[in-house]
């Protein structure tokens, strides 16, 4: 389970966004923070809080986060999140006129430069977006400054020039009085300049401005530092939001001596619109690029969001055969880049820095857990796969078991099965355990390679002693039926199978320990109990972790019952009934609440249903 406490000791003193979920997984809140140590801590901390932060903090079951490198990339990080998924607790814009951009609309013979807050499919050039409006602002008087450019909005014949052409400061294209090919030069320098090619610009900057201090004519060189440091601010762009970039994916790669992360970043529409991690083990020994090359080729086989162009930090061998296959599915060319300088790479930097920080977590609450349960547990291994099982049924009836997986420390939901119990009748739940845990024992011993897996290193019984012997009595019986006319060895863990007379036979019997999960009277988890029904000390973390576990397989079984019952219910004489569907069976049992009371009605009541007619009534009045 995910302890906030916990968590709250691992944030960075980085700036990023962090995203606040509840116990659905649905975002209800996303910030942005300088330092995602300092801004996430304060909300779980006793201090003035608005009544809606109070409300919004009361529903967090969980958070996460991304790193960035800076305020400003957070900030717009933040917005996109915003905007993508629409939190509850945001102040949610309905439009892109959060942060501006500047456009040049190229299509035109002479192209202008402005500042606009919505992005419209016209054939222009967009920057941005920019955090700070004033940025944007000042680098546009910057260019209107620096070069030559029409600055009226709409360009129209005049019989003579406007003020800015005798200042110098157009060269008066609504005249004729420069060439398209001469005023493109100065466009595509401004390009340059705001796509971060300001290398040269800024040199020669620098040595204006030193000859103006070398003249002692200070205020000049003062005007130029602050175009200088109006480049360096477009300069720095977010990486988060290029627009020159439409359609992206970013992997990024981070490996620990037992599990492999990667973490894809999605850039759609030119935002940064969110993230996935997945995680592999035993890829140690395999190298980076031959990871990704097998980690691209099955997620795009599985996922048809394809991208106009991936982007890792190294070549893969087979690059070319994958970007074929991909833009033959895509229909549309797909590249794969592996960038070496830039903004691109530090894109990719950025996918990697947040697959190191999210595999470091996880690491240490797996280890961390484990170590735990093998030194509260008592046993000479990790518990590297635990499972757990409960009953759930109503008066013995529609009777059913879940069990539950967790595999290194992590609930595995998709390893979680469902059996319906069908050898015990009646209400005795110790009977339908020994009858589940025989069944799924026997599946592994019968076929290991099967959906089952594995057989568990220790089984967690949904209960107390009771359910324990009842669980110790099925490995029992499954060990006489395997075994060597259920003689006991001593040694070996592991569970060898091998054919012995054509028949399955255990080379060492079953040793699986088996603890119950104690509930209180309030049905919250208590404690671990063994055999000798001794409550093992665990610390708050493992409780939570333990909690959510029985939580876990409860709400397994129980959806599982009420699924069957609510079956067998929906079922009535109604279906016998030609012309009654689905639909208007439900719409009779909800206007009259009961089989009893439809039989009770008359004609006029039962056609008062949407889609009774009175052919239909007449059928119905006939199953008194």
């Amino acid at each position: 389970m995910f302890n906030i406490e916990e968590e709250l000791k691992k944030l960075p003193n980085k700036p990023g966004v962090y995203v606040m979920r509840d116990k659905e997984d649905k975002i209800i809140y996303v910030g942005k923070a300088i330092s995602l140590k300092n801004r996430v801590r304060q909300y779980f901390r006793k201090n003035n809080k608005t009544a809606r932060i109070e409300k919004m903090v009361s529903l967090i079951d969980h958070f996460e986060y991304i790193v960035v490198d800076n305020e400003a990339e957070a900030l717009i990080l933040e917005c996109n999140l915003i905007k993508r998924n629409r939190p509850k607790f945001n102040v949610l814009l309905k439009d892109d006129k959060t942060y501006p951009y500047i456009k040049i609309d190229i299509q035109n013979d002479y192209p202008g430069v402005f500042i606009t807050r919505r992005i419209v499919n016209d054939g222009s050039k967009y920057f941005g977006p920019y955090a700070n409006p004033g940025a944007a602002k000042e680098m546009v008087n910057f260019i209107k400054e620096k070069y030559k450019i029409r600055q009226c909005r709409t360009l129209k014949e005049r019989s003579r020039p406007c003020l800015n052409y005798h200042i110098n400061k157009c060269l008066a294209p609504c005249m004729g009085k420069v060439t398209k090919e001469e005023y493109h030069k100065q466009i595509n320098e401004i390009i340059d300049l705001l796509e971060g090619k300001t290398e040269k610009l800024r040199k020669e900057l620098e040595a204006q401005m030193q000859e103006a201090s070398k003249k002692l004519d200070f205020e000049k060189a003062a005007y130029i530092r602050d175009k200088i440091q109006a480049i360096e601010r477009v300069s720095a762009k977010q990486k988060v939001s290029n627009i020159s970039e439409n359609n992206i994916d970013v992997i990024g790669i981070a490996k620990s001596d037992l599990e492999v992360c990667i973490e894809i970043f999605f850039v759609r529409g030119s935002k940064m619109i969110g993230r996935e991690h997945y995680f592999y083990a035993d890829l140690e020994d395999m190298e980076d690029k031959e990871i990704l090359s097998g980690f691209i080729k099955q997620y795009y086989l599985e996922n048809p969001n394809i991208p106009n162009k991936i982007m890792i930090k190294e070549e893969i061998e087979d690059k070319e055969t994958i970007e074929k296959w991909l833009s033959t599915i895509l229909d549309k060319k797909v590249e794969i880049k592996a960038p070496k300088k830039g903004e691109k790479l530090r894109f990719v930097e950025m996918a990697e820095k947040n697959a190191k920080v999210t595999l470091e977590n996880k690491e240490k609450d797996k280890t961390e857990i484990l170590i735990e349960l093998k030194r509260v547990l008592g046993m000479d291994k990790l518990p590297r796969k635990i499972e757990t099982y409960d009953i759930s049924n109503i008066a013995g009836e529609y009777t059913v078991a879940g069990m539950c997986v967790m595999q290194d420390g992590v609930i595995k939901k998709n390893l979680s099965r469902r059996f319906k119990i069908k050898t015990v009748f009646g209400q005795d739940d110790p009977r339908c355990m020994e009858e589940v845990i025989i069944r799924r024992l026997k599946h592994s011993i019968e076929n290991p390679k099967g959906g089952f897996g594995t057989l568990p290193d220790v089984i967690f019984a949904d209960g107390g002693i009771t359910q324990i012997r009842a669980v110790q009595n099925a490995i029992q019986k499954v060990n006489h039926d395997f075994g060597d006319g259920g003689k006991n060895h001593d040694g070996k863990e592991q569970t060898n199978i091998e054919e012995k007379n054509s028949a399955l036979v255990l080379e060492e019997p079953l040793k699986i320990p088996v603890f119950g999960m104690v509930k209180n009277d309030k049905h919250q988890t208590r404690a671990l109990m063994d055999e000798e029904r001794n409550e093992l000390k665990i610390s708050q973390n493992l409780m939570h972790v333990i909690t959510r576990f029985q939580d876990t397989v409860h709400d397994t079984a129980i959806t599982y019952h009420r699924k069957l019952r609510d079956k067998q219910i929906t079922k009535s004489e109604l279906d016998e009934i030609n012309g009654i569907g689905e639909a208007k069976k439900k719409a009779l049992l909800k206007h009259f609440g009961s089989m009893e009371k439809i039989k009770e009605a008359s004609i006029e009541d039962l056609t008062q249903v949407k889609g009774i007619n009175e052919e239909l009534a007449k059928k119905i009045l006939g199953l008194k």
